[in-house]
């Protein structure tokens, strides 16, 4: 079975409980006696360690000296900040709109050289026209009921985002499922653009599209969540309610395997611009 990235992340959680939970054994000290040292409930010392409630860093440094290991405090401190960093609810990161979210990433995209994404729903953003880049972000902003949707602007952000895909000094290996070919986002002509753009995007030389065919026998791997792997630095996992960013090396290798026997099934050059022709012929 495989392990979800919001299990990922809480598991990253648990690490940080376990070992505020051993310093305090170590240290012979009862949850009470540790929750009256650092002058709190006892009933936080109870929700931090099943980690239930994530400690602040004056918890840590707190906890710590309360234990005899103050010198341990910074490097746990670090890791509770790593593990809270991995799971990032949406509902924060769109506060200033879906715009500011496109533009968050800009600097991040021209540094990174190798993209790798695996899409099983939509066409990657990467390769996203602004017509369906709109379609995409509309649904987002009115699921997420935005005060104010800024779905227009945020899709034309995208798309001078992914103008890094012209730029020199990067390379981008994309794999969907044939499925996202037919996954209607706008009306015909926003769909009949955007597969369109797939056909003349997936011919450049420094973009491999490949397309994962339904009729696939012999999968190694089955549809995934949608995952992004920059360089092998970062991993983003996009989920319902939150984003996830995965820079565990173990974690990162885990994904990586993964793409390379998603890409392993997909089928590019020709075969893959027939699927894309034919779901082109399949629009009404």
């Amino acid at each position: 079975m495989s392990i979800s990235p919001s299990s990922s992340a809480q598991a990253a959680r648990e690490v940080v409980a376990r070992r505020l939970r051993d310093l305090r054994k170590g240290a012979g000290l009862t949850v009470t006696e540790l929750a009256d040292s650092c002058g709190w409930h006892h009933a936080k010392t109870s929700r931090i360690e099943n980690a239930h409630t994530a400690p602040s860093t004056k918890d840590i440094r707190a906890w710590a000296a309360a234990c005899g290991a103050a010198d341990q405090g910074d490097d746990l401190i670090a890791q509770s900040l790593h593990a809270e960093s991995m799971y990032t609810e949406w509902r924060h990161q769109i506060r200033s709109g879906l715009k500011s979210l496109q533009d968050s990433a800009v600097r991040f995209f021209h540094e990174t050289q190798l993209f790798r994404v695996y899409s099983s729903t939509l066409v990657p953003g990467l390769l996203q026209t602004e017509g369906y880049a709109a379609g995409v972000l509309g649904i987002s902003a009115h699921f997420r009921e935005l005060t104010i949707d800024d779905s227009a602007e945020a899709a034309r952000a995208r798309i001078d985002r992914s103008r890094v895909i012209h730029e020199p000094g990067h390379r981008f290996v994309l794999v969907a499922e044939e499925a996202a070919l037919y996954c209607r986002i706008g009306d015909e002509d926003a769909m009949a653009a955007q597969l369109g753009y797939l056909l003349t995007a997936g011919a450049l030389p420094q973009v491999s599209l490949g397309i994962i065919p339904s009729a696939t026998r012999a999968r190694t791997q089955w549809p995934r969540e949608t995952f992004h792997v920059y360089d092998d630095k970062l991993v983003s996992v996009e989920l319902v309610s939150a984003q996830v960013r995965i820079t565990q090396p173990s974690e990162i290798g885990l994904y990586v395997k993964a793409f390379e026997q998603l890409r392993s099934m997909a089928v590019y050059g020709a075969d893959a611009r027939a699927l894309i022709l034919r779901a082109i012929e399949a629009l009404p």
